[in-house]
């Protein structure tokens, strides 16, 4: 080895030391640049200069590492707003839900995982807070939080989905046409109510849903037995 090529060696920088909160932050980054499909042990490893089995020493899978990455995004939830506690529980639960729409792929990691990065912790000790100052029994608000995250995130999914599928405003179209042709001899409530089954789109159908959940949630108490999932 000639001289010239040992000290180009040494004038070259020295890798940062892998850790768990770089790997997360560098798939981040490949997240917002080239969508979420992207993310995987290979595609970090040519990110971040190194092997990709130094990679698993600090995250175990694919699918830790795509938890990881939404329990980042869930830092930007707003998790304060004004109003009486109700309005701010449907504050809080609307931007979580927006954040999960503009990520779809990361929203459907949401509805399969157990989560529990500090972000998401933050949303749930926040929620439970709004549940306890709106007077709902503690058993009833541990179950009713699950409840209010779960449709909050399949909300997401679904719209965040459909938004991204080429022909989805066609399909809509499609499901329109075809519920106003329902005969009301052999389907006569599908019929009666065909306009109002495919009406409020958007925030004014969420934020019933929010209520309706939690007015079912503040009137249902928990079965004196009840099993744990």
């Amino acid at each position: 080895m000639s001289p010239g090529s040992t000290h180009n060696r040494r004038e070259r920088p020295a890798k940062p030391a892998l850790t768990r909160e770089g790997i997360v932050t560098a798939a981040v980054a490949v997240m917002r640049a080239e969508g979420v499909e992207r993310v995987t042990m290979r595609r970090l490893a040519q990110e971040l200069d190194t092997g990709a089995a130094s990679l698993y020493v600090y995250v175990r899978d694919t699918e830790e590492l795509h938890a990881a990455v939404l329990d980042e995004l869930l830092a930007e939830v707003a998790l304060d707003g004004d109003g009486d506690w109700r309005e701010r529980l449907w504050a809080v639960l609307d931007s979580y839900r927006a954040v999960l729409f503009a990520h779809p792929s990361l929203a459907r990691v949401a509805l399969v995982t157990r989560l529990s990065g500090p972000h998401y912790l933050a949303l749930v000790e926040a929620v439970l807070a709004l549940l306890d100052e709106g007077g709902m029994a503690p058993g009833q608000a541990a179950w009713a939080v699950d409840v209010l995250l779960l449709t909050a995130t399949a909300t997401a999914v679904e719209h965040g989905s459909r938004r991204e599928r080429p022909g989805a405003a066609r399909e809509h179209e499609v499901l329109t046409e075809s519920l106003a042709g329902v005969p009301s001899g052999t389907h006569p409530h599908i019929a009666a109510l065909a306009g109002d089954l495919v009406s409020g789109p958007g925030p004014a159908r969420a934020r019933w849903a929010f209520d309706a959940l939690l007015n079912g949630a503040l009137a249902t108490p928990r079965p004196a037995s009840g099993e744990d999932r």
